[in-house]
């Protein structure tokens, strides 16, 4: 039996029913329905086996880091290399597969289980991988085909499809071969785009970006970013790590998770109107120094928090989170 996109909407209505109440169906700016969904996630831990030491040959990644990010909230995950950036998204998203993690992750109400987290979430890669031969319409149909319920129709599927290619602003290309980088085909720009359809026609709920603006300049990173900006006022919940980000990027998230080496939370919090929630909150630790005029606020930050500025001043920029309001 197939089903079309109307009667879509009342199939997974029936099963995402929470036995406390129904949660809300939204269709955001594409077609097809989802469930948006919060990640919630306490006291995580990660250690990996390491040549043996004297702390007994592990290696801690992540300590105690605990948050929730929200669905229609851009989130950026910041820290300095060896941070845990990766390692927190890895954890989240269930493809961290060696060394160990304890702590809790809850999505929604509900204790993460990854068989059915698979389904409702989708991890867009820093390299942006597709096979060269084929189209920019056929890469995503290709992966809309194989991971959208089987009970949809080929008609909906193509509908669907069609959409998230306007959504991405890759209409005007969609016949054109994806072609080897730097050889033939599509740009950087429009591989990275590419790489955010051919998630985004899985119709998930959450989807997690690895340095979604790495190598690209300034105009066409802003341009990734505002595809991305398209897809978080749809409803999902997104979060992406960055690295040196441009003020006008840093300023397109809503949210930001600050990590400093050893795993280790610093800051979690709204940016707020131009950066000043994350500006206060450092300038009002004793001794701070002051953001000067016209610096990027994600640059100061990542100055201000390094190990270098601790040691200096005496206290852990952890420490003081955990005892701030």
């Amino acid at each position: 039996m197939t089903i079309s996109r109307e009667n879509l909407s009342q199939k997974q209505a029936s099963e995402d029913e929470d036995p406390k109440g129904n949660m809300e169906l939204d269709k955001g700016r594409l077609g097809l329905p989802f469930t948006p969904r919060t990640v919630a996630f306490q006291d995580l831990q990660n250690y990996v086996d390491t040549p043996l030491t004297k702390r007994g040959g592990k290696k801690q990644l992540l300590c105690d880091v605990s948050g929730v990010f929200r669905s229609g909230v851009l989130t950026a995950l910041m820290g300095v290399s060896g941070a845990g950036k990766t390692a927190l998204l890895d954890v989240l998203s269930g493809r961290k597969t060696s060394g160990y993690t304890e702590g809790e992750i809850k999505i929604g109400r509900y204790r993460k289980s990854q068989e059915t987290y698979a389904r409702v979430s989708s991890y867009c890669e820093q390299n942006d991988i597709h096979s060269p031969l084929i189209t920019v319409e056929e890469s995503m149909a290709f992966s809309a085909w194989l991971r959208l319920p089987p009970q949809i129709d080929s008609k909906t599927k193509s509908e669907f499809v069609a959409e998230v290619l306007e959504t991405v602003e890759l209409g005007l290309v969609k016949d054109a071969l994806v072609g080897i980088p730097g050889v033939s085909g599509l740009s950087t720009e429009q591989r990275r785009r590419l790489t955010i359809a051919v998630e985004l026609v899985a119709n998930p709920s959450i989807i997690f970006m690895d340095e979604p603006t790495t190598g690209l300049d300034a105009r066409v990173a802003a341009i990734v970013m505002r595809i991305v900006r398209n897809v978080v006022d749809a409803g999902r919940t997104v979060v992406c790590t960055i690295h040196q980000p441009s003020i006008d990027i840093f300023e397109a998230f809503d949210e930001l998770m600050l990590l400093k080496p050893g795993g280790q939370v610093i800051y979690f919090g709204p940016l707020g109107q131009d950066s000043s929630n994350i500006v206060e909150y450092f300038e009002c630790i004793p001794r701070m120094s002051r953001i000067r005029d016209g610096c990027n606020p994600s640059t100061w930050m990542l100055e201000v928090t390094s190990l270098s500025v601790e040691a200096q001043l005496g206290i852990d920029f952890a420490q003081i989170y955990k005892e701030s309001s």
